[in-house]
Parts: structure tokens; C-alpha cells; sequence
């Protein structure tokens, strides 16, 4: 159960290079989109290896996407555009555009040639010149008006664009001007006028100047990732695993117990707003065990204490203000369960005779204990290393000053959004009415305004990354990015599932060159770590 169950950190850094199948996006392919559109996210549920590669959340030296490039050569034009460039807020730039006259007759020139090619005019032979003016009349002063419109746009688009050149982001550049304007204008005036908004690169500032090259962390590490006191409880939960789970009749929940519970979640009734039901803290059949009343929602346990098989409860919490889960810190909930099944354990005695079901090839418990922990010590290294890293990140975030484009912030939000969505889907059962509210373009927009500061922090700690590789002339090796691509491309083939290889060099690049500005900064930084 997704909001119950504490779930570990979200982590802003992995050391996997396996770019997994990428999620359905929101993007607005064509040129002649509007500024503002939300698109709804879209998860199968046909599709169950999604399940399986979450979208995994990394550092990337490049924060934002590639500069935008046009594949078409620049058509030359007869005479220039008139263009005004307007700086605007948050790495935004208007381009006031207007083209002269004598370029759109040339487009019309063309386009009437296009026409006489193609346009099959009765009583006239196949490549025979038409005169203009049967010709107009056959396809009508509508569609050649139209066709003329979509011909200067496609021919002058480029060279309007020539200024932000390698600055403009991809997939920023939008026309902000309706369709019907632009043939008013160029009906009445033969002339075409446009506007084009575009977001391009943001510049960092560092707080001080380098500061970057004298960090001074303080890492706080869980007690939980101690290695011994992980040992002990892998080594409880195998133990349980070897006991028979018999069914309660004659009583109610006790510590110790079993239960499958059914749980849903709806937000407390206050004044001025509307009940809502919190999906993701609802589950159905999800198995409680009473031993891990330490890990739900403070309250929990005790509520449901007592309860029988059959029998329905309903009670008010709060999840609490350092709950792990941004989104749900301080949310007042009602709960209401329904105890399907209640079962206590029957476990064998803990000694050696037991040892090999424990783990397989051991002859002792004491080999077990030995075994165990030398796995979970690895695992407290990893722990380490990642509490290491997000501390060195959330303290590059503090440190630089950037204006973020709203574009950037969008699809970080849509990616932060879909990876969440993912785990929601693998932690739960959605039916088709709970996905569909999800996915909506109602619950993005809700998501993108309510996680404005956590998106935000995440592509500073990006844009920070990625500068710190540009001034340290950092490097990866070929060998690491053939094989790191080589990893991703198999992941991709073993799930059947179609890929860009380009798309996933691009994405396992940015990847290694995270790592390497991390491990920089781990070996440049002064790190300190204590125990909470």
C-alpha cells in the first residue's frame, strides 16, 4: 500500500546506466501548437514490464534538452525578414516576425507551380500550364491562401529562428499566433506577420563564485541501513517466512497476527473543500503484518487492534509532517478498512536442523547470521553512497541563482509525474476509472502546480551538474558508453519493447556524465556523517 507503507527515499541519483522504456510523455509535436496544453499521460496497463523498469530519476550533466536544430537546410529567401527579438521572463524570448512582401510573392510563385504539377483540371492534360486564374478558381482563393500561409511559415520558419540558434531549447518553439490571423493579415496586406516564443538555455550563477569546489557536507544516515541491525531483520523476515499460517476464528487482531485487509482513504470533510479519495493510499487484499506497525502511518496499528475477520473500521489520521512523501506531509485522512482474513503463525524452532531453508547451502544459523550480513554490509555502502550524493545535490541546488524555463519545468514535472504514476501501478492494482483519473490532464496540471518547488529543485540540481562538468572539462570513456548503451538496448530487446538507440545514447551520456561531476565532488568535497 503505496501511502501506508513508508516507502524508501526518492533518490536523484542511481549508478545504473540502464536507461529503461520510456514513459508516455505529454508533447506537442507541431509548430502551430498552442502556449499552454495539457496533454494526458497515457500508462498501459496492457504493458507490464513498465512494472518492472520504473523510469529511473538521475542527475544529468545536461539539464535540459539538446538546443533545438531544424534537419531542413535554410531555403535562401529574396529579401530578409524583419525580426525584434524580446527578452522575456524565465529564459523566454518573443520573436516578432514579419515577412516582406516580396518573399511571400515568391511563396505564392511557388506554390501555384505545385499546383499546375499536381492539380488534375478538366479539359487540361496532365502537366499542361494551367492559367492562373482557372486554376485559382478550381481549387478555390481558399486552399491556395491557406497552401501560401503554410508555404511561408515552413520557408521563413528557420531563418526567423536564426538568432537564438544553439540556445533555443528542443521542443520549446511555439507560434503563438492563430492560423486565422496570420491569413488576415496576409489577405488584406501581402505581407505575413508572426510571433514565436521560445525558451532557451539558462545561464547558472554560482553562490559564491566556485562554490561548488569547497563543499562542506553533512550527511544524516538512517540507522535502519545499519548493516548489523539489517542482518537481524532479513534474517527475522526469512524466519517467518518458514512458519504455517493458520486461520484466527475465536478473536480479534493481536501483535503477531496476519491480516488481509482492504483499504481505502478519503480526504477529511472542511470547510470550503471537497471530500477526495487519495488512490494511492487505497489497496485491496494487502497483507498486514503487525510486526511492521512500525513502518505505516503513526496510528494505524493501534486502530486496528482488535479487529475480527469480517469486521469493518473506519478512523481519522494524520500522516505526519516528516512522512517521506512530500505530497502527503500533515494530510488529515479517514481510513476505512475491511479485515478480509486474519491468520496467526505456527514457526519451527530457530536451530540449525533450519538452516539451509534459511539460505540455501548454510549448515548453521551462525553461517547464516555470517552470510547475511556480508551482504547487507555491501548494501550499507550503497545506502551510503546515495545518502552522500543527495546530500552534495540538494546543497548544489542552494547554492546557484537561474531562471527556469517553463518548458523545462513542465517536462521535468510530466517525467516526475509519469515515474510516480509507475510506481503507483506497480505497488497496486488501478482498475480503468482510478488510471483515467490519474492520467488526466486535470490531475498533471494539479501535480505540476502543487510540486512546483520539489520540480524545480530537481532541474536546479541538474543544471548545477551539468555546469560543473562544462568547467571541470570532465570526460567518460567510449568503452563505458558502448557498453552502457549495449545494457540499455538489451533491457529494451528483452522486454520486446521498441526504442531510438540515439534517444537512449543521449539519455546513458548524460547519465555517466552525472557520475562523474558526483564522483568529483565526493572526492573534492569535505563529508561528514552522523547517525539520526
Amino acid at each position: 500500500m503505496e501511502l501506508c507503507i513508508s516507502a524508501p527515499p526518492t533518490l536523484s541519483y542511481v549508478k545504473s546506466c540502464v536507461v529503461s522504456p520510456p514513459i508516455s510523455s505529454i508533447s506537442l509535436c507541431n509548430f502551430l501548437r498552442p502556449t499552454k496544453q495539457f496533454t494526458s499521460l497515457r500508462i498501459s496497463r496492457s504493458s507490464p514490464h513498465f512494472l518492472h523498469f520504473p523510469r529511473k530519476i538521475s542527475i544529468c550533466a545536461r539539464a535540459v534538452a539538446p538546443p533545438a536544430v531544424t534537419d531542413t537546410v535554410k531555403d535562401p529567401l529574396p529579401a530578409d525578414l524583419i525580426v525584434q527579438e524580446i527578452q522575456e521572463p524565465n529564459c523566454r524570448i518573443l520573436l516578432k516576425v514579419e515577412v516582406p512582401r516580396i518573399v511571400c510573392d515568391d511563396c505564392y510563385k511557388r506554390v501555384i507551380n505545385e499546383f499546375m504539377k499536381k492539380a488534375k483540371v478538366p479539359g487540361f492534360r496532365p502537366g499542361k500550364k494551367v492559367p492562373e486564374s482557372i486554376l485559382i478558381s478550381y481549387i478555390g482563393k481558399d486552399g491556395v491562401r491557406k497552401a501560401t500561409v503554410e508555404s511561408i511559415l515552413k520557408r521563413t520558419l528557420p531563418h526567423a529562428m536564426s538568432s537564438v540558434d544553439g540556445r533555443a531549447l528542443k521542443d520549446s518553439i511555439r507560434i503563438t499566433s492563430t492560423f486565422p490571423e496570420m491569413e488576415k493579415t496576409y489577405s488584406s496586406l501581402n505581407i505575413l506577420k508572426y510571433d514565436i516564443i521560445v525558451d532557451v538555455a539558462p545561464e547558472v550563477k554560482w553562490v559564491p563564485e566556485n562554490g561548488y569546489k569547497n563543499l562542506k557536507i553533512v550527511v544524516e544516515l538512517d540507522n535502519e541501513i545499519d548493516a548489523k541491525t539489517a542482518c537481524e531483520r532479513e534474517l527475522k523476515r526469512r524466519y517467518k517466512s518458514l512458519s504455517t499460517m493458520r486461520i484466527v476464528t475465536n478473536r480479534g487482531l493481536q501483535i503477531g497476527d496476519v491480516a488481509v485487509l482492504d483499504i481505502s482513504a478519503t480526504t477529511v470533510e472542511q470547510e470550503g473543500s471537497e471530500v477526495k479519495n487519495v488512490p494511492a493510499a487505497e489497496s485491496k487484499g494487502f497483507q498486514f503484518d503487525t510486526e511492521d506497525g512500525d513502518r505505516v502511518i503513526p496510528g494505524f496499528l493501534d486502530a486496528i487492534i482488535g479487529v475480527q475477520g469480517g469486521e469493518t473500521k473506519s478512523f481519522p489520521l494524520t500522516f505526519p509532517d516528516s512522512w517521506k512523501q512530500e505530497d502527503l506531509r500533515g494530510l488529515p485522512c479517514q481510513f476505512t478498512v475491511e479485515c478480509k482474513e486474519l491468520f496467526y503463525r505456527e514457526l519451527p524452532e530457530m536451530n540449525d536442523s533450519i538452516a539451509d531453508k534459511l539460505l540455501p547451502g548454510c549448515t548453521t544459523i551462525d553461517q547464516v547470521r555470517e552470510s547475511l550480513l556480508e551482504r547487507c554490509v555491501e548494501l550499507e555502502q550503497t545506502a551510503k553512497d546515495q545518502a552522500t550524493d543527495n546530500a552534495i545535490l540538494d546543497q548544489l541546488r542552494k547554492m546557484i541563482q537561474v531562471e527556469i524555463p517553463q518548458s523545462l519545468f513542465e517536462e521535468q514535472g510530466r517525467q516526475l509525474y509519469g515515474a510516480r504514476l509507475l510506481q503507483i501501478q506497480a505497488n497496486m492494482k488501478l482498475n480503468e476509472e482510478q488510471l483515467a483519473m490519474l492520467s488526466s490532464p486535470k490531475a498533471v496540471r494539479e501535480y505540476l502546480e502543487n510540486q512546483r518547488e520539489n520540480i524545480e529543485n530537481v532541474i536546479k540540481q541538474n543544471l548545477a551538474v551539468g555546469d560543473i562538468f562544462k568547467r571541470e572539462n570532465l570526460e567518460f570513456s567510449t568503452d563505458e558508453l558502448v557498453k552502457e548503451v549495449e545494457n540499455s538496448v538489451a533491457e529494451f530487446k528483452k522486454h520486446a519493447q521498441e526504442y531510438d538507440e540515439e534517444s537512449i545514447q543521449e539519455q546513458v551520456q548524460e547519465v555517466l556524465e552525472g557520475a562523474k561531476v558526483l564522483e568529483w565532488l565526493r572526492e573534492n568535497a569535505d563529508i561528514q556523517y552522523i547517525i539520526k
